[in-house]
């Protein structure tokens, strides 16, 4: 019997996502096992990452009551009326664009959550436990939003 040796695999996607709601979690976990299954990796990684400042990437449970206890809780750990100095264009001097919206506290929320989620590929599919499911946190909607896919290991199954 011949075996077949390993074929390295790299495929990267961006997912573009528009958000509804000022704080919002997407789930994107559907999407990223289909983007896994049509890849043809059997071993490997996934790595999932925001292009933005105001967005990060969760790995939590899909259950509607914890999500609004999660939103409770970055709406407490940095109030979008708390007075943020980046807000304040008349002293800020990098970055501001013209009709900036206030968000210094969607930039403080992200900083507790961080920017990307690396998932393990085992037997060609996206290791989650039971209830994980992975969201994109929309902390400044509604916005266009990008997540960059990259998906790297071994196919030949």
């Amino acid at each position: 019997m011949q075996m077949l040796a390993p074929t390295s695999i790299y495929r990267h996607t961006k997912i573009r996502i528009n958000s509804e709601r000022s704080t919002q979690f997407i789930d994107l976990t559907d999407g990223l096992e289909a983007l896994v299954a049509e890849a043809g990796i059997c071993f490997g990684f996934v790595n999932v990452q925001t292009l933005h400042t105001t967005t990060a990437i969760v790995v939590n449970e899909l259950e509607p009551l914890l999500l609004s206890d999660f939103a409770t809780l970055l709406e407490n750990a940095a109030p979008r009326d708390a007075g943020y100095r980046h807000d304040d264009v008349r002293i800020r001097t990098v970055n501001v664009t013209p009709g900036e919206r206030l968000n210094g506290h969607a930039h403080c929320r992200a900083l507790l959550l961080g920017p990307s989620a690396c998932l393990n590929v085992i037997d060609g599919k996206l290791l989650l436990g039971r209830w994980q499911r992975v969201f994109m946190a929309e902390l400044d909607g509604p916005r266009a939003r990008e997540i960059s896919v990259l998906i790297l290991g071994e196919g030949g199954r």
